[in-house]
């Protein structure tokens, strides 16, 4: 009975928001890869800084595409707890997303990296990503009522165990992220311009160096 719920609030949360905001059903796991696929194109066609910007408004495009999609369902209220959990879940990519887009665009305009450091940045991305694409892939496996054969409780340790995956996985992403902006806030502190890199990227409550 549980999974019956889980399906059905997952296809109603597609139109339960209201009619003026009605949207189109889109399946994460594809918006995931289709940002990780077009980083792809960055990093092997982008020769100068110039090229990666103008390459990289692929990315955003496919990412405020998918970011539509995740507002919407953040609006999404009054689920079964079960229902939520998947939808919790299924955020967490987005927020995923958004914490690689709006901080690599941020990089690509700080002096304090390279082009060449700039394509093994976004190529660490593109791995975190997909990796939170595969995830999000085996929670789409578990709740397709037309899946593997599973009882409820596995399939809801299933779902509670890629939720617990995917939180780890934002977190890595921001560590990730934070590490990377390290490099650039050592470098302008030698320099005597470290002011500069705190206010592109912004104070953090967690410490850059």
């Amino acid at each position: 009975m549980r999974t019956k719920i889980i399906i059905t609030m997952m296809a109603l949360m597609a139109y339960c928001i209201p009619s003026k905001a009605q949207f189109i059903v889109t399946d994460p796991t594809n918006i995931a890869t289709s940002i990780v696929n077009a980083t792809n194109q960055i990093i092997q066609t982008s020769s100068t800084a110039t090229n990666m910007i103008n390459n990289f408004k692929e990315v955003k495009k496919v990412y405020d595409q998918g970011k539509e999609y995740y507002d919407k369902m953040k609006a999404v209220s009054n689920l079964v707890k079960d229902a939520k959990k998947v939808r919790n879940t299924i955020l967490l990519v987005g927020e995923i997303s958004d914490i690689y887009v709006s901080s690599f665009q941020k990089m690509m305009a700080d002096q304090n990296f390279r082009v060449e450091e700039l394509y093994a940045i976004a190529h660490g991305y593109t791995v975190l990503l997909e990796e939170s694409a595969d995830m999000l892939g085996e929670l789409r496996d578990v709740i397709n009522v037309n899946g593997l054969s599973m009882t409820d409780s596995e399939r809801l340790d299933i779902i509670n165990n890629v939720y617990d995956r995917l939180k780890h996985q934002r977190d890595l992403v921001s560590y990730y992220t934070r590490k990377n902006i390290a490099v650039s806030y050592l470098r302008a502190k030698k320099q005597g311009d470290a002011d500069r890199v705190l206010k592109l990227y912004g104070t953090s409550d967690e410490k850059y160096w």
